[in-house]
């Protein structure tokens, strides 16, 4: 990937010029919704992709990253067009939080070339890599608990990818593909398999720093897990020393690695690294078997069950619920007592938690830091997605046309639901509020056929037509119940 870097001007003239200059919009997607700069970036170094800019999405206010494939023979993208196609559509199902997120692609086609573009989720807090060199250059070690956190959220999304139908391989993990975030959350950088797009080019191999995060058998034959563990457990390494010694070499070592992974003082560790880095891929174990690892497994707390509980069930729940719930608690109140018979007694008190803690902890939760490792994580049921409109399709770049309707993929986080009866008992007026981001009234025969309206209209998931459903049916059971009541017949 080729960076250019604009020629910096002295004085703040200079650097107000500079800065006019780098936001200046180069291009727009055909749905005008993501703009690009001119300032080019480096998330990692994707193998496969020429060039990467910093760019607006103009509808979340938000930066993201402008990538582009380029294929100066037309023939031979035509020649792959279809597969390529097909890569691109697994990829945007991929959605885990700690995988950097992969937005939209579209093509660009013209007489004697084409491109693929694609956008991602701009990492602004900077890689591992640069957090490992800022640590060390600071003479301090890495704390063991952090190293066990990072090092299951990797493993998480690893095999996440890897229970894929069909699996996804990363193929391009290294602690620059590896980004941290200020919260401690971490997210491995977007999938590109540049392999099924150039065949096997592996341009990231050139970048000797980097070679020892590949296996021996990596770009030899075909790609399979062992490759992402090989480079995960080079990945954990490092993460435990800060840095594995070149001792001068353009190359790190076999040596250098084995001296690193000897110098771990505890034995879980090194027992884990090393069984990462096993020479025979046959032998490395998967990732949903590093997750129950000795030195990772733990039995989960009481609190992280029932935060992942509250999370995935946040529809139930009106909004706020922590903080008025904690509100109406009496700080003296006993909330847990642990008796012993020979000596005194643990008594927990409402006082003991801290409500903003507690709020800090289920955002945590919510955005991927504590993930639940006994549980092997799910595919998303996948969807159709139709391709973006290509420049041909559209007179100019910077054509107003909508992207095309899609099937809604988002989750609902929470719902509410009020009903009312005519003064005769024979309507019921219906409305349903989603996630409060917008209130619409339906009518229809049935609970299910209100959810099923829901769905064909894109408003809700498929997945979640089914708890809708019978949600309403129990919104409608008690409305029904209050009017009888009343003495109200419907």
């Amino acid at each position: 990937m080729t960076m250019s870097v604009p020629e910096r001007n002295s004085g703040s003239e200079g650097k107000e010029e500079e800065s006019e200059d780098e936001s200046e919009i180069l291009e727009e997607s055909p749905c005008g919704r993501w703009q690009k700069r001119k300032e080019q970036i480096s998330q990692g170094n994707v193998p496969g992709v020429e060039s990467a800019s910093l760019a607006m999405d103009t509808e979340e206010g938000v930066e993201v990253v402008w990538n582009e494939v380029l294929f100066n023979d037309r023939k031979v993208f035509k020649a792959q067009e279809e597969k390529i196609k097909e890569m691109f559509e697994n990829l945007m199902q991929v959605e885990h939080p700690n995988i950097v997120k992969f937005h939209k692609y579209w093509l660009d086609m013209k007489e004697s070339r084409a491109r693929v573009i694609f956008i991602t989720e701009y990492m602004s807090s900077g890689s591992l890599k640069q957090f490992l060199k800022k640590t060390k250059k600071n003479h301090k070690t890495m704390n063991v608990k952090a190293w066990k956190r990072w090092c299951t959220q990797i493993l998480s999304a690893l095999s996440y990818l890897h229970s894929c139908e069909p699996p996804i391989i990363h193929g391009n993990l290294t602690c620059d593909t590896i980004f941290i975030q200020h919260n401690g959350l971490i997210k491995i950088g977007s999938v590109f398999p540049e392999a099924s797009v150039h065949g096997k080019v592996r341009p990231n191999r050139d970048e000797q720093r980097n070679l020892h995060f590949f296996s021996p058998e990596y770009g030899l034959a075909e790609d399979d897990y062992a490759i992402d563990i090989f480079s995960f457990g080079i990945c954990a390494l490092e993460m435990a020393v800060l840095e594995i010694q070149a001792n001068g070499d353009a190359v790190v070592s076999k040596e250098a690695i084995t001296n690193a992974g000897q110098s771990l003082e505890d034995p879980l560790m090194r027992e884990f690294t090393q069984s990462c880095v096993r020479h025979e891929a046959k032998q490395r174990p998967t990732a949903h078997d590093l997750l129950f690892h000795r030195v990772l497994f733990e039995v989960h707390s009481l609190k992280l069950l029932a935060a992942h509980c509250l999370i995935s069930n946040q529809y139930l729940l009106p909004e706020n619920c922590v903080e008025e719930k904690t509100k109406s608690f009496d700080p003296n109140g006993l909330m847990a007592e642990i008796k012993h018979g020979n000596r005194p007694g643990v008594q927990l008190k409402y006082s003991h938690v801290s409500p903003l803690e507690l709020d800090k902890f289920l955002e945590d939760v919510k955005n991927g830091i504590y993930p639940l490792m006994n549980f092997a994580s799910s595919r998303p049921h996948p969807v159709p997605r139709a391709l973006s409109l290509s420049h041909e399709q559209v007179e100019t770049a910077k054509s107003p046309t909508p992207e095309p309707q899609e099937t809604e993929s988002r989750k609902v986080i929470q719902m509410h639901c009020n009903l009312e009866s005519n003064e005769e008992g024979t309507k019921t007026h219906v409305s349903l509020t989603i996630a409060e981001l917008f209130c619409m009234n339906l009518s229809a025969d049935s609970s299910k056929d209100l959810a099923n309206e829901l769905v064909h209209y894109a408003f809700i998931s498929e997945e979640d037509c089914g708890k809708l459903a019978g949600f309403l049916e129990d919104a409608l059971t008690r409305h029904k119940g209050k009017a009888l009541a009343s003495g109200i017949t419907q």
